[in-house]
């Protein structure tokens, strides 16, 4: 795997803004719904959109199984139907923010949604195919192909068997109640909630059972690294991360926010991959002193949870702040920890706010 180029200036590359164009984040005032809008989740494609048509696709499952399984879109919609709401996240949501920067997807805090799937659930089918005894991961590969690190691949993720097990890892066929859209993964995908979404890969063709630890490119890949050369650490579990939705109106090219003086409902929501978040905490002064939010309903612990807090706004400029803690006792971090790659950077948000007086 080739070293990942860094820039310390501002400048968005030719590069940055090629990936920028194709891909795209959720829209901040998109925190509103409880179930992201297909067209405003985030998107990240590594490749392209490979051409997959539901009626001739298969999926093979295969490798040290002792009974090898070739399937058709149909017959998994006949299996065990699930549906759940999952919030989804970059692992590298935060990216643009860091110096140097990485040169990759430039993200800044808007790389998530919170959508609901349809599938089955992934552990029947693995228990139907019979994992040999000596499997250690099961490697996942996606239709979308490309060359990455000077490396010619197709897109690839693995999952130890105990992760590959967990019942709420499933394989989507729909997303919001419809089928899924091409470039969210249709006509398959996995899905495995809690983890970045580097791990869910879409346009899903084959699961091989292994009897080693899978260490393809996209594995390597995806580990927090200090420096270049460091063995790193694997990126998995989302970080907690709260994001408010932007109160009163943007100026359009700093999206600096405008609002009248008096009582403003600040409200915005809040995941982790490691469990339920338990407290969120607003601050209207750069991060100095601390209100908690209310928090509201939060049916399962892999998505997301609405918070409010009530703001007496005087004129004058601010920074609003918010933070999020998890029950594993994560919190996230006021400054943004810098990595090689730009992965796991769940550092605070800030939200830059002008209070006008009342009109």
């Amino acid at each position: 795997m080739t070293d990942s180029p860094l820039v310390d200036d501002r400048n968005v590359t030719p590069e940055e803004l090629q990936l920028a164009a194709r891909n795209h984040g959720m829209p901040l005032e998109g925190l509103r719904y409880d179930v992201t809008p297909a067209g405003m989740h985030y998107l990240l494609i590594h490749f392209d959109v490979p051409e997959t048509r539901p009626d001739t696709w298969r999926l093979a499952v295969d490798g040290h199984v002792r009974s090898a399984l070739d399937l058709g879109l149909r017959d998994l919609q006949g299996r065990e139907t699930v549906t759940r709401r999952v919030t989804l996240e970059c692992a590298g949501n935060g990216r643009a923010r860091l110096a140097p920067r990485p040169l990759s997807q430039p993200w800044l805090l808007e790389a998530v949604g919170n959508a609901e799937w349809t599938g089955t659930p992934l552990a029947p089918l693995l228990e139907e195919a019979g994992l040999d005894d000596d499997v250690v991961d099961l490697v996942f590969t996606g239709a979308d192909h490309g060359l990455q690190g000077d490396v010619e691949q197709d897109y690839q993720r693995s999952l130890s068997v105990k992760d590959a097990m967990h019942p709420d890892v499933m394989l989507a066929w729909e997303m919001n109640g419809q089928p899924l859209l091409p470039q969210h993964g249709a006509p398959l995908r996995l899905l495995v909630p809690g983890w970045y979404g580097m791990t869910s890969v879409k346009w899903l063709t084959r699961i091989e059972a292994v009897p080693d630890r899978f260490e393809g490119f996209q594995m390597l890949a995806y580990r927090r690294r200090d420096q270049a050369d460091d063995d790193g650490i694997d990126v998995t579990r989302i970080f907690p991360r709260s994001l408010m939705i932007p109160p009163g109106f943007p100026e359009f090219f700093t999206r600096t926010r405008i609002v009248d003086a008096g009582r403003i409902d600040l409200t915005g929501r809040a995941w982790s991959g490691w469990g339920r978040i338990v407290r969120v905490e607003v601050s209207t002064d750069g991060g100095t002193d601390w209100q908690d939010a209310t928090l509201g309903e939060q049916p399962t612990p892999v998505e997301w949870v609405p918070w409010r807090v009530a703001w007496e706004a005087e004129p004058g400029a601010y920074e609003l702040v918010v933070r999020a803690t998890d029950d594993a006792g994560n919190v996230q971090p006021l400054e943004q920890s810098w990595n090689h790659h730009g992965f796991e950077n769940n550092a605070v948000q800030r939200v830059p706010v002008t209070v006008r007086s009342g009109r």
